[in-house]
């Protein structure tokens, strides 16, 4: 009971910190000031020309999604916490409730000749992420094993396991890219997002049902 206590207190709390995540996004979109707008067709131009705000917003806002919508499914997977796993998980946090700056910094300069910084800062954020999702699955299986030892878990985690690594790779060498080819690099970054959520949407959803709700295969979970 203490366990089931942690865990929903910690969710409650990584929850808050998504969510607070998110609403940042949309405050960095500003309306048009009114002293600017003389006309229907200056209100119109002013708005079309927010489009960098809208995309990173959207970008920004899709990649949160699909990364609560993951924390939240490994919740289902856990017995209990560890003082490891508290810290990593509050790195995660960081790395997401961070991803604002560098999002409002890209719709300022996206449509600009200094895009490339404006790129490579968005790049090196989402390497920090990556690098905090790295921490945040390993300490789920050391110093202490706090997985469910049946069902789908090990399946699922091991899964995600795999795919963190060459995730990380990827974004490195994104970034990498974009030092030369900004553009490219973040459509490639941009490629990956979708292919998360992809991915996401793919997954069978009894494979996210908590040990006892439906019918799941029992099997250890792997050494």
């Amino acid at each position: 009971m203490v366990q089931n206590k942690s865990l929903s207190r910690l969710e409650a709390f990584s929850d808050g910190v998504f969510a607070i995540a998110i609403t940042l996004l949309i405050i960095e979109i500003k309306v048009p000031p009114l002293n600017s707008i003389h006309s229907a067709n200056d209100l119109i131009h002013a708005l079309v020309h927010q489009w960098p705000s809208y995309f990173a917003f959207l970008f920004t806002f899709g990649g949160i999604l699909v990364q609560w919508i993951l924390h939240h499914n490994i919740f289902n997977f856990l017995s209990g916490t560890s003082r490891t796993f508290l810290y990593s998980n509050g790195f995660l946090l960081l790395t997401i409730v961070f991803l604002p700056y560098p999002t409002a910094l890209l719709a300022e300069y996206l449509n600009t000749p200094y895009a490339m910084p404006a790129i490579v800062f968005y790049g090196l954020a989402c390497i920090l992420n990556s690098f905090g999702w790295f921490l945040f699955i390993r300490t789920m299986y050391k110093p202490k094993r706090i997985i469910k030892n049946e069902a789908i878990a090990g399946e699922q985690v091991d899964k995600m396991k795999r795919n963190n690594l060459p995730a990380l790779i990827i974004y490195i060498a994104t970034t990498i890219l974009a030092i030369w080819l900004p553009y490219i690099g973040l459509i490639l970054n941009c490629a990956l997002w979708i292919l998360w959520v992809s991915l996401s949407l793919a997954e069978k959803e009894e494979a996210y049902l908590p040990v006892g709700e439906g019918a799941v295969e029992k099997r250890k979970f792997p050494e």
